[in-house]
């Protein structure tokens, strides 16, 4: 049997609120939870106008409270929505005009499991953001979206080949201090536990 994704819903304005609820209320795939159980709920689905500040509220009470992952559904959708967003910790976007049953269900489950959302017509302006990002603030300061420097990743795909401190720092020209410091360094900043810990990490990345 297909389990059912727990479900909150909620928006300032309790008509919306109510017709995307009764929406989700008569499918077997989710079961909307009420605000006496939103420690169960697994994805929260606000829905709103636009992403104003009392939204970017709203969504942090949310997250505040346990729920791990939440969606937006907006009457207006645009690339500077899908920034902010983001930043807000948001894992979904649907517009209200494209907000089926069918639609959200699919997107809830989608998000439920650790997936994204966002309208396909901002997709591509999305990327162009991230690869303007990369190529004028991350590049010129040797870094990654990964939180990773072009020597950081050169570190750990030595030692990721079997590699020690002495043959990376002879390999690198660096000294054998200045490969532990790497070393030590990435894995405090990115709260890993030792070098092979590092490593995978790299690897699921894609780093190297």
């Amino acid at each position: 049997m297909q389990c059912r994704t727990t479900t909150y819903v909620y928006s300032n304005d309790p008509v919306l609120q109510a017709g995307v609820a009764s929406q989700l209320n008569l499918r077997p795939e989710v079961v909307v939870v009420s605000d006496a159980a939103l420690d169960t709920a697994e994805v929260a689905v606000v829905v709103a106008d636009q992403l104003d500040d009392l939204v970017k509220k709203n969504l942090k009470a949310l997250q505040r409270n346990g729920v791990p992952r939440t969606m937006l559904v907006l009457g207006t959708i645009d690339e500077s929505t899908v920034v902010a967003a983001a930043e807000a910790g948001v894992s979904g976007l649907v517009r209200r005009t494209d907000a089926t049953a069918d639609v959200l269900v699919r997107q809830i489950r989608h998000v439920a499991d650790g997936g994204g959302v966002v309208p396909t017509d901002l997709v591509g302006s999305l990327l162009g953001q991230v690869g303007r990002l990369q190529r004028q603030v991350l590049s010129p300061r040797g870094l990654h979206f990964s939180g990773l420097t072009d020597r950081e990743i050169d570190v750990l795909r030595l030692v990721s080949e079997g590699y020690d401190t002495a043959a990376i720092a002879k390999t690198l020209c660096y000294s054998e201090r200045t490969v532990k410091n790497v070393l030590h360094d990435v894995t405090t900043r990115l709260q890993l536990r030792n070098r092979s810990h590092a490593v995978a990490y790299a690897l699921r990345e894609g780093l190297i």
